[in-house]
């Protein structure tokens, strides 16, 4: 049993590193500027997710091998043979397909890929028109593989059946757990994913490194979950919802891409700034002084907040990590479903500061403590605009590591190197960084900070203490170099640390902090509500130079800021104007609240107000599945 599961293995592993390889010689010269033995290990990585694949498909064989009859072996065995010839077929079509669609698209096949298969007819005839050399080909391939398969019976999966059944079910443990290994492909608190294969900053290494059929389940997976869930909130037409949101939003719909538009910066400057956008898991508004917390339990916060702008009403964009990510890289508010930083459609080609910021010659990074795959953080930033991720493995000898990751002072040292790099050189750069220590189970290094009395030691408080150290130590550092002057500084939470509530969506557990330091700027505090896309439209209006962007939001600088928060807490939305908040939840009818001292109270339907909530959420999905977020082109 195992022999012939190994050979099957073997068959798959074999059949990816030919196709691998093709890439690898066909796309040589876009790889000049890596080192031979570094692009090599486009096959290292690759196998891995070669693995991953072949783990998966050989699931089925292992499950019939182990616990069918002996005397089921001849039919058992048919089955095996019939089910390994087609995936055989497949991965070869696959391998294939690869070669004309990254000729066309530049990347492995993706939801584009996914899509398609729901227009056979176009398709077909799309393929026999344009690729008549590459379907010919396929074809002869497809038969002599056929032919092969049945000539030479490479697999004898009857024989692997003749033992007792249950001496062979006694092996499925052994068995079972490699094939758990092999697809998850990791011994830590994530499996691997797609993102493992983003190795390098050179985008077709990372597309070689990848394995199509992999990707393209990946694809199909994550596009299935996206369908049919707008409609589950209501229906309304497309023009109207765009109406509503420009005007709900304040912002023009413009030309070509929605809601993109010049803004000239309240402070030109000859040299535009750096930009470094620090973001805090889980700091919730009730730990920092100056938006009405605990001022002892994050002193630096409120020490730099004298000397900054401060956002004191700021409402996060929901409750995860990856909503948060996007609002402050990319200006975006919560979009239904799975947001885009993990969505196919947005893993290329969706704005973010560093494609807006890269034509005026800045270096981009993301540098985060933890692991790039988590969320798919490292496929988003890479895949949009970002030069460079730096996550754990790129920290030599950390001081201290916790289970997820390095410490938020090893994280903020890092960065401080980062940026004293780019100054050396002379480069501009943006960068947004992304802390970890804030996490449960809040494992934190000694001699750092005094704990809190009558707090555990592993507490949310002593946590968000420590990431208030981190932020001081960083500001340290920073005011040392000679890139503080000339650089924006944006402090500001992805969302609260846990947000819990007996309302619909419990609105003051999304109240967040956010300050921005810029040297030459006087201090100002900003009490309008405000969301995390008017946190970055203020920075970038800081830089000193005019923008053209799609950002959702307004700087705290333009009078014609709406005071509008839109958020979403796990299905629900939450449309909030000043003291009035619309809900919608799928399947159920709007509400409206009256939002007065910290809690949600029914008031009649503002019909308006609602309405506009609905157009929020089909506007955004209609930008995503549109692919009209986007840079100004």
């Amino acid at each position: 049993m195992i022999r012939e599961l190994f050979k099957l293995y073997l068959i798959f592993i074999l059949l990816f590193f030919v196709g691998r390889a093709g890439l690898y010689f066909l796309y040589a010269d876009r790889m000049a500027d890596m080192a031979f033995a570094e692009s090599l290990l486009s096959f290292l990585y690759g196998l891995r997710l070669d693995t991953m694949a072949a783990s998966i498909i050989l699931v089925v064989p292992a499950l019939v091998m182990a616990f069918a009859p002996a005397r089921f072996a001849p039919a058992a065995g048919k089955f095996l043979h019939v089910y390994t010839l087609l995936f055989l077929l497949i991965a070869l079509f696959v391998e294939n397909a690869t070669f004309p669609f990254v000729a066309q698209y530049d990347v492995r096949p993706n939801y584009l890929f996914v899509e398609y298969l729901e227009y056979p007819q176009e398709v077909s005839s799309m393929i026999v028109k344009e690729y008549p050399f590459e379907l010919v080909v396929a074809g002869l391939m497809l038969a002599l593989a056929v032919w092969f398969y049945r000539r030479f019976r490479f697999f004898h999966f009857e024989q692997g059946m003749q033992s007792v059944w249950w001496k062979r079910a006694i092996l499925f443990p052994l068995v079972g757990a490699v094939l758990f290994l092999g697809i998850r492909s990791s011994l830590g608190h994530r499996p691997a994913n797609i993102s493992d294969a983003l190795y390098s900053t050179n985008r077709m290494a990372n597309e070689i490194a990848k394995n199509s059929l992999y990707s393209i389940g990946y694809a199909y997976k994550s596009y299935r979950s996206e369908e049919s869930i707008l409609k589950r909130y209501g229906r309304i037409d497309r023009d109207e919802a765009y109406a509503r949101v420009s005007e709900r939003l304040d912002l023009p719909l413009g030309k070509g891409f929605p809601f993109s538009r010049t803004v000239q910066s309240r402070f030109p400057a000859d040299k535009p700034k750096n930009l470094v956008i620090f973001i805090q898991e889980s700091m919730g508004a009730q730990f920092v002084g100056f938006s009405g917390g605990d001022a002892e339990i994050t002193p630096n916060m409120d020490k730099l907040s004298r000397d900054a702008l401060v956002f004191t009403n700021l409402y996060s964009n929901g409750t995860r990590s990856i909503r948060g990510l996007a609002a402050m890289t990319s200006g975006w508010l919560p979009l239904a479903g799975e947001e885009v930083v993990k969505r196919n459609k947005s893993q290329s080609g969706f704005f973010t500061v560093a494609s807006l910021l890269k034509p005026l010659g800045y270096k981009s990074s993301f540098i985060y403590g933890g692991e790039g795959r988590f969320d798919n953080m490292r496929s988003w930033y890479m895949g949009n605009g970002f030069d460079e991720v730096i996550e754990q493995k790129d920290f030599d000898s950390p001081s201290f590591v916790s289970s997820w990751g390095v410490c938020d002072e090893d994280l903020v040292v890092r960065a401080n190197e980062k940026f004293r790099e780019h100054t050396r050189k002379g480069e501009k750069f943006v960068s947004v960084m992304f802390s970890q220590s804030n996490h449960s189970p809040f494992e934190l290094p000694d001699g750092k900070i005094e704990f809190i009395p009558g707090q555990p030691r592993q507490s949310a408080e002593n946590a968000i203490k420590y990431a208030d150290f981190a932020i001081g130590r960083f500001f340290e550092m920073a005011k040392k170099e000679a890139y503080y002057k000339d650089t924006v500084f944006v402090v500001v939470a992805d969302h609260n640390v846990r947000v819990y509530g007996d309302d619909t969506v419990p609105v003051n557990m999304f109240h967040i902090p956010a300050l921005i330091v810029s040297e030459g700027v006087e201090p100002q505090k900003f009490d309008r509500i405000a969301t995390q896309p008017d946190v970055l439209a203020t920075a970038l209006d800081l830089v000193g130079v005019d923008l053209t962007y799609p950002i959702l939001g307004h700087s705290m600088f333009d009078e014609s800021n709406p005071e509008v928060a839109f958020m979403m807490f796990n299905d629900a939305f939450a449309l909030r104007d000043r003291d009035r908040v619309a809900i919608l939840e799928p399947d159920k009818a709007p509400q409206t609240f009256r939002y007065d001292n910290k809690r949600l109270n029914p008031v009649p339907h503002d019909q308006k107000l609602e309405r506009d909530a609905l157009a929020l959420i089909t506007v955004l999905d209609d930008l995503y599945a549109k692919k009209l977020y986007r840079p100004h082109i």
